[in-house]
Formats: structure tokens, sequence, C-alpha cells
């Protein structure tokens, strides 16, 4: 791998990207450290593409200051420093997955051997399968491989294990994962919130064109306030949700048949009206997931 010792992988500072009267970033501070594995989440529509974009060199910021390792954008991927792994697109169909990297390694000056990839993203044993044989998840293997010939210190990965079924999630991000702790930054987007929890060292949150949130999965959860109660409450009604819901700190109340899910900052007032004032029985008190902390500091209710 390039040595870039004591650079930020990515830094942004003060970033703002303006699409005529529509600001699509309105100013965010970021860096990234080498070795990192770092999720990049947001609703649609916050600013997470186009800021990515913003760090691939794809477009320039209105005002601020975009640096990877040290260097404007285009200058390191010019360097071969930044690979990008896509959900979708760049395989032909008819070459096998061994052809696929080799013709890739033929466009770069330098790159690592073709089988040294294949073997750190897990597909040696399918180099001669057709790429059009090849599943969902040993495609976005194949362009990990291919992202990896630059042997680049910084990889981004949009969308990584779209179509993916759980083994082959688990076993992408293992491969990530071992190839992380070479020193390589990993920064990725996906929509699937408890794998960022799970396989990230930090996430951070974007939302309406700012960064709202930064740290670790368990950081990212204490951020949002309150806990879920759900429990057995027979004979539940609209009434007894109302008045569930006039107790003091309770956010939100989701009645399904008898069971009922609250929402609430004072989940021991909550708890002690069901045990006391109700029939509720198999109450139980969790701490919010990753999930509600997202919608509770994106403000995204979709």
């Amino acid at each position: 791998m390039t040595t870039t010792t004591n650079l930020l992988a990515v830094r942004l500072a003060g970033v703002t990207k303006d699409f005529g009267r529509v600001q699509a970033v309105r100013g965010i501070d970021l860096e990234l450290h080498p070795g990192e594995i770092v999720a990049f989440l947001g609703p649609n529509g916050a600013g997470k593409t186009t800021t990515i974009d913003m760090v691939l060199g794809l477009s320039r910021p209105t005002t601020g200051t975009v640096e990877v390792l040290g260097l404007e954008p285009r200058k390191a991927i010019a360097r071969g420093l930044v690979s990008a792994v896509m959900q979708t697109g760049g395989l032909l169909k008819d070459l096998t997955v061994r052809e696929t990297v080799a013709y890739t390694a033929s466009l770069f000056a330098d790159t690592r051997p073709v089988d040294e990839v294949l073997e750190r993203a897990g597909i040696s044993g399918i180099a001669d399968r057709r790429v059009g044989k090849c599943s969902g998840g040993e495609q976005q293997r194949l362009r990990f491989a291919m992202a990896l010939l630059s042997d680049p210190a910084l990889l981004l990965l949009d969308e990584p294990t779209t179509g993916m079924d759980v083994e082959g999630r688990r076993s992408f991000w293992s491969a990530i994962r071992a190839d992380a702790a070479t020193g390589r930054t990993v920064m990725f987007a996906t929509h699937y919130l408890e794998e960022a929890d799970q396989y990230a060292d930090r996430i951070v949150l974007i939302s309406k064109g700012r960064v709202v949130a930064d740290g670790t999965g368990p950081q990212i959860r204490a951020l949002a306030s309150g806990r879920t109660i759900r429990a057995w409450l027979p004979g539940a009604d609209e009434t007894a949700v109302a008045a569930i819901t006039a107790l003091g700190g309770v956010d939100h109340v989701d009645l399904r048949g008898e069971s009922v899910t609250i929402h609430a900052k004072d989940s021991d007032s909550v708890a002690r009206y069901l045990l006391t004032e109700t029939d509720a029985r198999d109450v139980e008190i969790t701490a919010q997931g990753i999930e509600e902390a997202f919608l509770s500091l994106t403000g995204d209710n979709a």
C-alpha cells in the first residue's frame, strides 16, 4: 500500500455545495483517519451522495476544502490512492472472474498481482467462473478485488451488500475488515443500519446537509434519548392508547392487536403505570436501537 504517514485519509473543512438555490451540503467538517472503517449514513436527500462525489473528485465544493490524503481529490485518484466499489455496473458477463481482474489490471501502469487481490477478496475459488454465473454477492466481491488492484489507501463503498443474503454479507465484511487491518481506510454508505452498527468502527450521520452525529455505534445509540417499552395489554383500545400517550415523556405509542410498543423518555414511569393501573403483562424495556437513533437524530420518519 502507498505510504501516507501521518496524513488524514479524508479532510472536509467548512464544505458546502449548492445546486442553484438548493443547498445540498450546508457546512460539513469531517476527518477520517488511516485504518478506520467509517459508515456514512443519512436519509435520502441528506447530502450523502453529494459529499461522496466531492471526495471522489466528481464535483467541487461551492465553499470549503476537501482533501484526500493531503491532496486535492483528483490528484489522489490519479496517483491510485483511491478506489470505489459501486453497487451495480462495470462487469462483462461473458468474461471469467480472473479475466475480468486481469483486464482491469492491464489498464494500470502498476498493480498488485491478480492472484493476490482474488485471495484478499475471497474469490480465488471461483476465478474460472463466468461473471454472468456469479451471484450478486460474488460480483460485489469481484468489484472489491478490482478496487484493490491499485492498492488504494482509501476505499469507498456505495451500498456494497445490496442484494446479498445474510451469509454473503457476513463473508463480504469479513474480507473488508481483514483488508482494513492492513491500514486501508474504508468509507461506506449503506441502508442496512444494523450492518453499519456491527461492522463500522465509527458512524457518521448526516441530515439536511450537516453532520448531526459522529461516533461509535454505542455512542450513537446513547444520543437517542429514551427507551422502548413493549407489553401485552389485554383489551387494549384507543382509550388505553390515549391514556398512555398522556403520560409524561411518552413520544409514541403503537398498538397492534393487544401488543403495545411505547417509546418514552421516562420508561420507569410508563412501566409503573402499566403494572399498577392496567392488566399489562410481559412488560419489556429495551434501550433504543440503531434504527431508533437514526430516526431520532436525522428527523427522518419515512
